[in-house]
């Protein structure tokens, strides 16, 4: 889902999540079915899942660790300390 299209479709799907509580229900329940509707192609063996945010509730997502990066690129990627560098990487915060 990272193309112009898919994104549409996605930013769609949560517009219309915020205002239908109907849908919104639905997305939750079953995010998969909801998705394919939209025109959103749910590969075989795809688990999807819908976590909504709140005032005192936010989600963090843990990407799927990349295979093909060693330890000292997970570490640039993750915010850790550039090799070759004297000072910190900075990224956004969260909140």
């Amino acid at each position: 889902m990272t193309n112009d299209g898919s994104m549409k479709i996605t930013g769609r799907i949560i517009a219309r999540a915020w205002a239908d509580e109907d849908y919104k229900a639905r997305l939750l329940a079953d995010p998969a079915t909801v998705m394919e509707a939209e025109g959103l192609a749910v590969p075989t063996g795809i688990a999807i899942k819908v976590v909504e945010d709140t005032a005192t509730v936010q989600t963090l997502v843990l990407p799927a660790r990349p295979i093909d990066l060693s330890d000292d690129d997970l570490g640039e990627v993750a915010g850790g300390r550039p090799s070759g560098k004297d000072t910190w990487a900075y990224t956004r915060p969260l909140f």
